[in-house]
């Protein structure tokens, strides 16, 4: 067989080839969850690890949307275990890029951790950078706790 009728064969499968991968990679994309504004973010109270100046409170978010959240404010309020409040703060925990899952650490000095019974979110400082998209985005916010007798909710 001639070189170039091995090249020309080779050329067919090759774009054969490339027209099913391509193919079979638009179904995945159409079947995509996450569309713009509507994809939840997940807040996972995570972990709470008790260290001598306090505890420390493992946060994990999760952003499966085509577009990153920025900024990302947080007012919790933390509640001992008898339901009084115990803490008030407002905390950054953004970006939260694009498609992605990060983790957040912060520190509740002179707090310990095994009174610490309920975490509030009170209210979204900020959630993207209008006050349309912070009202727009409460609804989006899926909240769950990992931790055993310390509940996470808006």
């Amino acid at each position: 067989m001639p070189l170039r009728r091995v090249l020309s064969t080779f050329g067919l499968f090759a774009a054969l080839a490339v027209t099913g991968a391509a193919g079979l990679a638009a179904p995945a994309r159409a079947q995509s969850p996450a569309t713009p504004g509507t994809a939840k973010i997940g807040l996972e109270l995570n972990r709470l690890e008790s260290r001598p100046e306090g505890c420390r409170v493992w946060l994990l978010l999760r952003n499966p949307a085509p577009e990153a959240v920025d900024p990302l404010r947080l007012d919790l309020l933390v509640f001992g275990k008898d339901g009084v409040i115990a803490r008030r703060l407002a905390l950054d925990v953004g970006p939260l890029p694009q498609e992605k899952t990060m983790a957040r650490i912060f520190d509740l000095a002179s707090q310990p951790c095994d009174g610490i019974g309920a975490v509030l979110l009170n209210d979204l400082l900020a959630c993207g950078g209008t006050p349309e998209t912070r009202a727009a985005c409460l609804p989006r916010l899926a909240l769950a706790s990992r931790v055993d007798g310390v509940t996470f909710e808006k």
